[in-house]
């Protein structure tokens, strides 16, 4: 930096790290290409897993992208980047992320050769920019198809797709009708407006032993909770629910307290206070004649005491989101004080409580429900890692089965959709960014072609021609890989689709992506003082204490 042939004049400190220029473009694209070289492998039924260690020694297996990438720790901003979009696409629709990643890798090394050819990173903004959006309206209209979402075998089949590429493949049927039934349940329609929400009301329980067969889906709540007293019922069926919110014992001061007592008589009153209290919370839930109750606070033994008589099981210290299951599950309200307990806050719709033992661990089941609008998904699996591999997989699942139900309407998979809009793309453009993205967009297939080990350039060539024979510019062409055995197929009689919502998201996202990195131009990193570095806190405390004594 100088100033008209003085002195150079410093304007960033000196610890400061500046790059700037076509280095920094270049730089951003290979640290893109690079998380998408992680990532490659992952792609389709023949999918490798990576197993990852993280800092504190626990192993995380899997060949979801989102995952992988969440245990990686990178150092380029362009990559952390990157990672971001991973996480963006699996809360966005819960699948995909594996494609988002790849797609907007080869996007950015698109980009690489006009970058050389000292074209404006502007330029090929605009024109990426525009293909987007001809892509948006090309898969709105004539390249998807509409599905019947009450069409359960179509359903079906387009989960069985999602869950072709994972590791529980295998049991595929068993975790398609899991994911379907789970979405059935927890959908709610309310005033014209559709909800489904997975998160809060599908609760995934794992318990390792016994085999992935043994998987399933429960009509109803289960929790890891005994009953509090050994003597209280343990099976009751269309039993009576209360769900309290509030403890069942006398309530104690929150920090110290003191209390004076002059006389005998005033400890024994306080006691009885204390019981009277008790007493009184019992009989207000036993004059409603319940035959269970979840509390999410504590019930002291007096509490227990009473319940007991009265022949009521109870269960304490419920998690509050369990506890909301619950009362979606049974119908029941959950109240606060005992006081404004009513008839109509009891839950009838359970068919069935059970306290069962697996393992060492005693599990409580509310199941039968009449209209359940809450459920668990119980999975069972030889080890933590393959259970923590299956709940990953299952929630993917789940996710495409809700997009399917809030947005019916599919494009062909295997590489098929992404051939097609690169054809279509290639009769608008003959030259510049525009006609490579639309060749950027073949990586799909290319990969899935590559992950089973077929000629990479004979099968694409082949994939292309069909697509090039294919007239109807109103329905997709629905020629594409098949990802077991690496040869073309018709996805049409296949029967492997894949939901719009999926694939829109997993466009915007990587073009957005590719464009967002391309637009930097400028990286500067305030790095650390040099002595500072790699200091270990002690050193440190050592450091400042020595400055004190001078």
């Amino acid at each position: 930096m100088f100033g008209g042939g003085r002195a150079p004049i410093l304007v960033l400190s000196q610890n400061t790290k500046r790059e700037s220029g076509r280095k920094v473009q270049v730089e951003n694209i290979n640290a893109g290409k690079q998380i998408a070289d992680v990532i490659r492998t992952c792609l389709g039924p023949q999918a490798m897993l990576k197993m990852l260690m993280d800092p504190m020694g626990g192993i995380v297996m899997t060949n979801d992208g989102n995952a992988i990438l969440r245990e990686i720790t990178v150092q380029h901003p362009a990559a952390k980047s990157m990672i971001e979009i991973a996480r963006t696409q699996d809360e966005e629709v819960g699948d995909g992320t594996t494609s988002v990643i790849v797609l907007a890798g080869e996007m950015l090394a698109a980009a690489e050769q006009f970058l050389e050819q000292q074209m404006h990173p502007t330029v090929i903004i605009r024109q990426y920019r525009q293909a987007l959006e001809d892509i948006i309206t090309l898969l709105e209209g004539p390249l998807s198809v509409p599905i019947d979402k009450n069409d359960k075998a179509a359903l079906a089949n387009v989960v069985k797709g999602c869950i072709g590429t994972k590791f529980i493949s295998k049991w595929s049927d068993l975790a398609v009708n899991i994911a379907l039934d789970a979405v059935q349940t927890v959908m709610l329609e309310e005033n014209g407006r559709t909800e489904v929400d997975i998160k809060r009301y599908a609760k995934v329980e794992k318990v390792p032993g016994g085999s992935i067969e043994d998987s399933q889906i429960l009509s109803g709540v289960m929790l890891n909770k005994d009953v509090t007293h050994p003597k209280m019922r343990r099976y009751i069926e269309n039993p009576k629910i209360i769900l309290l919110d509030c403890s069942l014992e006398y309530k104690k001061g929150e920090s110290q307290t003191n209390v004076e007592i002059t006389s005998e008589g005033d400890f024994t009153k306080m006691l009885e206070l204390e019981e009277e209290h008790v007493r009184r919370q019992c009989d207000d839930i036993i004059a409603l004649k319940p035959d269970i109750i979840f509390t999410e606070k504590g019930v002291s033994d007096l509490a227990q005491h009473f319940l007991l008589k009265a022949g009521i099981t109870a269960v304490r210290r419920v998690r509050k989101s369990d506890n909301n299951r619950i009362a979606r599950a049974c119908g029941a309200t959950i109240v606060n004080r005992t006081e404004e307990l009513q008839e109509s806050d009891i839950g009838t719709g359970a068919g069935l409580f059970e306290i069962k033992k697996m393992g060492d661990e005693y599990f409580c089941y509310v199941t039968k429900c009449k209209n359940p609008k809450a459920c668990t998904i119980l999975l069972r699996g030889a080890s933590k890692d393959i259970l923590n591999e299956t709940e990953r997989n299952l929630q993917d699942a789940l996710q495409v089965a809700r997009n399917i139900v809030l947005s019916p309407r599919l494009v062909p998979g295997g590489g098929a959709i992404e051939m097609a809009i690169a054809q279509r793309l290639l009769q608008n453009a003959t030259h510049g960014p525009y006609r490579a993205l639309a060749h950027a967009l073949e990586i799909i297939p290319r990969t899935l072609a590559q992950n089973c080990g077929a000629n990479t350039i004979k099968t694409l060539t082949a994939l292309r021609a069909k697509h090039a024979n294919h007239t109807d510019a109103e329905t997709p062409c629905t020629w594409g890989i098949d990802g077991e055995s690496g040869e073309l197929v018709e996805q049409k009689e296949k029967g492997l689709w894949e939901p719009l919502a999926v694939k829109l998201q997993t466009y915007k996202t990587a073009i957005e992506t590719a464009i967002l990195l391309l637009r930097i131009d400028d990286i500067v990193s305030g790095s650390k003082k040099k002595d500072k570095e790699g200091a270990t806190p002690s050193q440190m405390a050592n450091q400042e204490a020595a400055g004190m004594q001078e």
